[in-house]
């Protein structure tokens, strides 16, 4: 076991090792990641500062690895750094609360476990307000961000620091949150002792004391000083209970969604389809509340117990799109999904990253984006179309037939992939040349290689159905669109099902287009398509009789060379609002 010394027996090690392994080849296996870091902490009967060398690397390893992968899991960060502080003290604990907070920052949980940590092993009061500070931009607007508030208040209740205690009460009492009214009734509380000017702005108590004189002098009133100030406190508590009537009224506006979170954090579990539509419903409302803070931090919010529903990145991104000045931010959005949260088998997010970065002008930024994906993607057309089209768009023809060519060239890249590519590559010679031979030629030149491929056939029975005729070119043009029809029934392995879609195709053109004898035909090919087994091979094929002497595609193939593809967007759909049961991520 020495090439495989993790620190522990070689029974634990053996353990690790297998762990890894099973790790390395699939990597989203959560409960292989728990056992992993189960194992490591566990090893020479449980880790302190005066364990082995070795073991605390592994320790360390599993860990950062593991929430490299699942960022979002803040009771592991947690336990994380409570073993550093045991193993290496307050400094090594912090870095690992800074590494928390920076990959989830919203999480109220941590931040305040980090602020009590804090609290214990500081004993300079501006590091720790200006951490309890930091807090509060990121959960302090939290619906459920009490403990984080309470915590803030103990700590200035330990300094007896009552000026602090006030200012803090006075910032809350505005928040819709949970726990409001106890805020405010401790706030209400202390303002009887708090001085004037702490109670309101300058500009608020000059109004206040002008209206308290002028109500004075409309009787002849001469008041003094005690009972002037006593009227102002009267109209600054009226304020104050007319804050927190609003506060109140927010706060219910918001329950019924809050009320209906059951997983306020992240899991690799599903969520239920009940809880992405409260989700959705929470986000509209806020949305039309038009606070943007507070959209951002339900967003964010959302974001980690949906963190896997690409469909919620999608939305905060082009939401944060559509304000002003934010490009910096629609980009951490794009990043995060990209990088952490959406996997690149759903390749949609990314390729509306690089649609995003070619907009802002960083065209060489998208290019990246593309290439990363075919890294992992060899096959997905969508990615190989989108840089093909840059590069048309920014470099011209040549430079997207080029993508087209190299895709084509590499052996990484299936052949039914290759298909859909040379007929994209025609469809860029007729379109954007204007070349229609050259077309032609791209389809003819191929059809012995990619006969197999319902796209390849598609696409050529459209360019020709699709090319302007007259009177004396219609023949002509009859020809070409039966020529493609006959080749795509007599020599491609395709199944029953596509040929009778293709044929109907060909079908409709001899409707709306065919000569006078078109319907003798139409009605040969409905026959040869639809008819019964004893005068159809296809029908004959279709219910397993024979194969019309071509060989059948075994299913794997079969399903490559009949796929369909779309653009993300073509794929978009608004949700079902009856679904119930688990959400699939896909």
């Amino acid at each position: 076991m020495g090439d495989f010394n993790y620190g522990g027996s070689d029974e634990e090690n053996a353990e690790i090792k297998r762990l890894n392994a099973e790790l390395d080849s699939d990597p989203d296996n959560f409960e292989n990641w728990e056992r992993l870091v189960r194992t490591c902490e566990n090893l020479e009967g449980g880790l302190n500062r005066n364990s082995s060398p070795q073991a605390l690397a592994t320790l360390r390893d599993s860990y950062d690895r593991f929430l490299l992968k699942f960022p979002l899991l803040f009771g592991y960060w947690k336990k994380y750094a409570d073993l550093e502080f045991n193993i290496a003290g307050p400094e090594a604990a912090e870095m690992v609360y800074e590494r928390g907070c920076a990959s989830i920052t919203n999480s109220v949980d941590l931040w305040t476990e980090y602020c009590s940590f804090k609290m214990e092993t500081t004993h300079t009061p501006h590091l720790v307000r200006e951490l309890f500070e930091r807090a509060a931009t990121h959960i302090g607007l939290d619906f459920l961000s009490h403990p984080f508030w309470d915590k803030y208040l103990e700590y200035e209740t330990r300094q007896e620091a009552h000026d602090r205690i006030f200012a803090i009460l006075k910032r809350v009492i505005y928040i819709p949150m949970h726990q409001y009214a106890r805020y405010y009734e401790r706030f209400r509380q202390m303002a009887h002792t708090r001085p004037l000017h702490e109670l309101v702005s300058s500009d608020v108590l000059i109004r206040f004391r002008a209206e308290v004189e002028a109500e004075a002098a409309q009787f002849a009133m001469q008041k003094t000083e005690l009972e002037i100030e006593r009227d102002i406190r009267a109209k600054i508590d009226a304020y104050y209970y007319q804050v927190f009537q609003t506060t109140q009224t927010e706060t219910n506006k918001r329950w019924t969604f809050e009320a209906e979170i059951k997983r306020p954090y992240f899991h690799v579990t599903e969520l239920e389809h009940a809880q992405l539509a409260n989700w959705r419903k929470y986000l509209d409302f806020e949305e039309a509340e038009g606070n943007y803070h507070r959209i951002v931090a339900l967003y964010e919010r959302c974001l980690v117990t949906c963190a896997l529903y690409e469909e919620f990145w999608f939305r905060y991104a082009r939401w944060m799109a559509a304000q002003e000045k934010k490009e910096e931010e629609v980009r951490n959005i794009y990043l995060r999904a990209s990088t952490l949260f959406v996997p690149i088998s759903r390749p949609g997010i990314r390729i509306q990253f690089a649609q995003f970065e070619e907009a802002c002008g960083r065209v060489d930024v998208a290019k990246e984006i593309y290439a990363s994906i075919l890294t992992k993607l060899p096959d997905c057309v969508e990615a190989i179309v989108a840089w093909a089209n840059l590069q048309r768009r920014q470099s011209g023809l040549d430079a997207a037939i080029e993508v087209y060519k190299r895709q084509i060239d590499s052996t990484e890249v299936d052949l039914y992939t290759k298909a859909v590519l040379v007929a994209e590559w025609a469809y860029l010679l007729w379109k954007v040349k204007g070349s229609p031979e050259e077309a032609r030629t791209a389809f003819v030149k191929n059809v012995e290689w990619y006969a197999n491929s319902r796209h390849f056939w598609q696409k050529w029975l459209e360019f020709e159905l699709a090319q302007p005729t007259n009177a004396e070119l219609e023949a002509k043009h009859a020809e070409r669109v039966k020529h493609v029809f006959t080749e795509m029934r007599t020599k491609s392995h395709l199944s029953p099902a596509v040929k009778q879609e293709l044929g109907q195709i060909y079908m409709n053109y001899l409707q709306q287009r065919g000569g006078k004898d078109a319907m003798k035909e139409f009605l040969i090919i409905d026959r040869e398509l639809f008819g019964p087994q004893s005068v159809s091979a296809i029908t004959r094929a279709k219910f397993g009789k024979e194969n019309g002497g071509l060989s059948e595609l075994d299913e794997a193939t079969r399903l490559r060379a009949e796929r369909r593809y779309y653009n993300y967007y073509e794929l978009f759909y608004d949700p079902d609002p009856n679904a119930t049961g688990p959400a699939s991520f896909e």
